[in-house]
C-alpha cells in the first residue's frame, strides 16, 4: 500500500504555466492563420483568372485592396466543368462565404480597369466588389498586449518579493530593507573550531565562555547571573578577530548570523535602520542565537562628528537603531552580539558601555610562544623537512600577526616549488620573510659604482653603531642588493620589551643615524638616502617629548589623547611650549647623530673593512661582523645565534 501511495504521489503536477502556454499558442495560431487553417481555396495566376472571366465562369470578384488579393466566386454552371473540379472541395468548417479561387495582383488600378474592360467587351454579369480584410480578434489582442505586459511584470515582481528571503535582499528592490546577514549552516559551511585558533589563549577563553552561556545557561543563571549581551573583539589587523568569530560559529550549536558593518550602509535613507530591525527580528525568532558584525566601525562611529551638512545622517540612524536593539525597551537577552574592529577609538561611547558590549576582548599581536603555535597550525598542510626548527621561525618573526605568519608559510611553499624542491626547508622560510618584509630583490637595477659605495658605507655604518651599543637591536644581516623601494637594508632581531627606557630609545636612534654618520665620516658629504632613518628618529624623538614625558626640559607631561577627541585645528599647548618641543626634538636627534659620528671615527678602519666586505659579497651576516669587531660584549643568552641566515625585522634605507 505504501508503494501505491508513492506512485499516486508521483503523478505529474499540472503547472499553470502549461495552461498559459497553450492559450498563448492558440491565440498566435488564430492570429497568424485566421480561419484559413480550417478552410481551403486554390490560388491561381492572373492569366488563368482572365481566361475564366472571358469564358463567363466568374460570378463575383472581391478585391481586397490592403492585401492585394482577390477572391473569385464561380457560377453554378462553371462548377460543373471538369476544369474547375479542384475548386469544388470545401473546408472543414461549412461556410457560405468560401471563395473558389484566390489570386494576387500588382497595381490595383490597372487590375480593376482590366476587369471592367473585359466585363464590358463580353457583356458579362460578373460583379466586381471591393473589401478590406481585417482580423477583429487580432486587433483586440494587440490592443490588450500593453495591459498584459504590465500585469505580467507586476505578477513577476510580486512573486520575487514573496520568494526573496533576508539573505537575498540585495538583488531585489522591494527587499532592500531586509537584512543581508548570512546564517551559518554547520552542515554545509566549512567548520572552524577552537583547535584551529592558535595562541590568543585569553581571548579564546572569553569567547568559549560565551558559547557555554548559550549551551548551558542554567549553569550561570542558577546563581543569579545574566548572560552577557555582547562582546567586542579589538586588536590590530590580522590578529585573528574574524577567525575567533568563525570558531564560535563552528563550535556553537545555535544559529549564527554573520555580516559586515558596511552591509547596513545604503544610499537610500532609512535602509540601515530597517536592516538592523530585520536582523534582530530574525535572531530573536531563532533565539538563543549569535550575531557577528565584522568591522563595526563602519556604522559605530561616535555621533556628531564630521557631520558638516547638518542634514539627516543615515549612519547615525543605523547606529541609533542598533543601540536600541541591543539594550532598549523590549530587547531579549537570548541574542548575543559579537563585533570586531581595529579602530575602537572611533566608536561611540554609548555603544561601548556595559549592557551593550559587556566585554571588550583585546586581541594583541602574538608573542614568541604564540607565534610558535600559529606556525604549527599553518605548517600542517605543508610538505616540510623533518628537521625544521619551529622555535627558530618564531624567534625570527617579531611583530608578525597571525595573517603575516600564514603569508610566510604560503610564500615559503611557493619559493620551494619555484626552486623544484620536494620539501620546504629553513632557507625557504627565511627567503619568504625577506620577500615579505623587504620586497622583491632587484639585482638588475642600474646603480653607479659611486652610489653602490655610498650605500655600502651607509649600511656598514648602521651595522657598526648597532654592534657597539648595548641597547641597540643586534644585527643579523646587511645587504646592498636593492629590494622593493630600498637600495639597501639591514635586518635586526629586536628584543621584545613591554616597557622601554630612555637609554634604550636613544641607543636605537643612534644606530638609526649610523648610516648618515658613516657618509659624513668617510665622504664628508651626506645624501638623501637617509630619508627613512630621519623619519623614524623624528617620530621616536617626538614620542619621547610629547607622549611619554621622557624630556627633562618639557617635564612629566603628555599631549597624547587616547580618546581621539583632539582635532588638527587646535594644539593642547602654547606657542612657547611648541618652540620648546621643537628645540628639544632637534637637540635629541643631533646628540645621537654626533654620538654616532664619534663611534664611527673611533672605529673607522673597521668600518672601512666591513664596507669592503659588503661591496665584495653584497650580503654579510653576523659572523662577518664577529670576525672584524670580535664578540659583541653585550650579547644576551636569550638572543639566538644566527649564522648566514636573514631574519624578519629590517631597517630599510
Amino acid at each position: 500500500m505504501a508503494k501505491d501511495n508513492k506512485n499516486l504521489n508521483k503523478k505529474p503536477k499540472v503547472s499553470p504555466y502549461w495552461i498559459y502556454g497553450i492559450i498563448i499558442a492558440v491565440f498566435i495560431g488564430l492570429q497568424l492563420f485566421g480561419g484559413s487553417a480550417f478552410q481551403s481555396a486554390r490560388e491561381i495566376k492572373t492569366s488563368e483568372f482572365i481566361d475564366y472571366l472571358k469564358q463567363g465562369d466568374v460570378k463575383e470578384v472581391v478585391i481586397i485592396s490592403n492585401t492585394k488579393t482577390a477572391r473569385v466566386y464561380l457560377t453554378e454552371e462553371a462548377l460543373k466543368k471538369d476544369v474547375h473540379k479542384p475548386a469544388r472541395s470545401k473546408g472543414f468548417l461549412p461556410s457560405g462565404n468560401i471563395p473558389n479561387y484566390t489570386l494576387k495582383f500588382g497595381d490595383l488600378g490597372n487590375f480593376e480597369d482590366r476587369i471592367d474592360e473585359i466585363i464590358a467587351e463580353n457583356n458579362l454579369d460578373t460583379s466586381r466588389n471591393a473589401d478590406i480584410e481585417n482580423n477583429a480578434f487580432g486587433d483586440f489582442l494587440i490592443s490588450l498586449l500593453p495591459f498584459i505586459l504590465i500585469i505580467g511584470v507586476w505578477i513577476f515582481i510580486m512573486r520575487r518579493m514573496s520568494a526573496g528571503g533576508g539573505g537575498g535582499a540585495g538583488g531585489q528592490i522591494f527587499n532592500i530593507g531586509k537584512s543581508k546577514a548570512k546564517l551559518f549552516d554547520e552542515k554545509t559551511d566549512t567548520k572552524t573550531s577552537f583547535k584551529d585558533v592558535a595562541g590568543l589563549e585569553g581571548a579564546k577563553e572569553e569567547v568559549q565562555e560565551i558559547v557555554d552561556f548559550l549551551k548551558y545557561p542554567e549553569k550561570y543563571t542558577s546563581l543569579g547571573g545574566k548572560i552577557p549581551k555582547g562582546a567586542l573583539l579589538v586588536g590590530p589587523p590580522g590578529t585573528g578577530k574574524t577567525l575567533l568569530a568563525k570558531a564560535v560559529a563552528g563550535e556553537a550549536k545555535v544559529p549564527f548570523f554573520s555580516l559586515s558593518g558596511s552591509d547596513f550602509v545604503e544610499m537610500f535613507v532609512g535602509v540601515g535602520a530597517s536592516r538592523v530591525r530585520d536582523l534582530f527580528k530574525q535572531a530573536k525568532e531563532k533565539s538563543p542565537s549569535i550575531i557577528f558584525i565584522d568591522e563595526i566601525d563602519a556604522i559605530g562611529r561616535a555621533r556628531g562628528k564630521n557631520n558638516f551638512s547638518g542634514s539627516n545622517d543615515e549612519r547615525e540612524n543605523t547606529l541609533n537603531q542598533l543601540l536600541t536593539e541591543m539594550d532598549g525597551f523590549g530587547t531579549n537577552t537570548n541574542v548575543i552580539v559579537l563585533a570586531a574592529t581595529n579602530r575602537a577609538d572611533v566608536l561611540d561611547s554609548a555603544l561601548m558601555r556595559a549592557g551593550r558590549f559587556d566585554r571588550q576582548i583585546y586581541v594583541d599581536l602574538p608573542d614568541v610562544r604564540e607565534r610558535k603555535e600559529i606556525f604549527e597550525v599553518h605548517l600542517r598542510p605543508l610538505k616540510k623537512e623533518e628537521t625544521l626548527d619551529v622555535d627558530f621561525l618564531a624567534k625570527q618573526t617579531p611583530g608578525f600577526s597571525g595573517a603575516d605568519i600564514a603569508n610566510v608559510c604560503n610564500e615559503a611553499a611557493l619559493i620551494a616549488a619555484r626552486k623544484g624542491k620536494k620539501a620546504v626547508n629553513k632557507q625557504d622560510f627565511l627567503d619568504a620573510v625577506d620577500r615579505i618584509v623587504g620586497g622583491l630583490e632587484k639585482k638588475n637595477k642600474i646603480i653607479t659604482p659611486d652610489e653602490k659605495k655610498a650605500i655600502a658605507y651607509h649600511e656598514a655604518g648602521h651595522a657598526t653603531v648597532s654592534w657597539m651599543l648595548e641597547h641597540a637591536a643586534p644585527l643579523v644581516k646587511v645587504t646592498i642588493v636593492p629590494r622593493g623601494q630600498s637600495l639597501g637594508a639591514a635586518w635586526y632581531l629586536p628584543e621584545e620589551r613591554l616597557i622601554v627606557r630612555p637609554e634604550q630609545m636613544l641607543d636605537e636612534m643612534c644606530a638609526t643615524m649610523g648610516g648618515r654618520a658613516a657618509e659624513k665620516v668617510i665622504f664628508n658629504k651626506i645624501s638623501t638616502g637617509a630619508l627613512s632613518d630621519l623619519e623614524k628618529v623624528t617620530k621616536q624623538a617626538r614620542a619621547m617629548v610629547t607622549v611619554y614625558g621622557l624630556s627633562d626640559k618639557v617635564g612629566n607631561v603628555t599631549y597624547y589623547d587616547s580618546s581621539g577627541q583632539q582635532t588638527g585645528f587646535t594644539k593642547p599647548y602654547s606657542e612657547e611650549t611648541a618652540e620648546l618641543i621643537d628645540r628639544e626634538i632637534s637637540e635629541i636627534i643631533e646628540k645621537q647623530y654626533q654620538r654616532a659620528i664619534k663611534i664611527l671615527e673611533e672605529n673607522k678602519d673597521k668600518l672601512t673593512e666591513l664596507a669592503e666586505v659588503l661591496l665584495e659579497k653584497e650580503v654579510i651576516f653576523k659572523d662577518n661582523l664577529e670576525k672584524i669587531f670580535g664578540k659583541r660584549p653585550f650579547e644576551k643568552e636569550t638572543v639566538p645565534l644566527i649564522e648566514k641566515t636573514p631574519t624578519s625585522t629590517e631597517e630599510e634605507e
